[in-house]
């Protein structure tokens, strides 16, 4: 993990959604960084094949995709998702855990562009790709 990480990032898990799923922060880098969803029961969509439900999947994307804005802008300036297009590219494995890679590769002073690939054990493997567009801030974000 890299030693220069803002520290927002700690708390990653602190919204609502991100907590029900328990996110999680593995690294980061000057403009992204990786989130692990860890498998769980109450992540499961098609109880019958065991698939991901996709709101789970996005949820990890939309979140992954914050916190490489965070991080490239190095601060806690809000944000608002504007556009997430995601390419589902195969079902996640049951039982296995979900990785999010989210790379904001372009700051301007009111958007931000980031790229996500999700994947279980290979980044090379995708279950999701995406690309998201954020409106940037003057504000501050905070939870409550």
């Amino acid at each position: 993990m890299s030693t220069n990480i803002n520290p927002f990032l700690k708390q990653v898990s602190r919204t609502p959604h991100a907590n029900f799923l328990n996110l999680k922060l593995v690294s980061a880098e000057s403009t992204a960084v990786t989130l692990l969803m860890p498998y769980s029961d109450n992540i499961i969509g098609d109880p019958y094949n065991k698939v991901v439900h996709s709101g789970a999947i996005t949820t990890l994307i939309d979140t992954a995709c914050g916190a490489a804005i965070f991080q490239a802008q190095n601060n806690t300036q809000a944000m608002a998702t504007l556009d997430l297009r995601v390419d589902y590219v195969s079902p996640a494995a049951a039982g296995k855990n979900i990785q999010a890679y989210a790379d904001c590769y372009k700051l301007t002073s009111t958007i931000a562009f980031v790229r996500t690939t999700v994947f279980t054990d290979d980044i090379n493997t995708p279950i999701a790709t995406a690309t998201a567009t954020f409106m940037r801030s003057n504000k501050s974000f905070s939870i409550n």
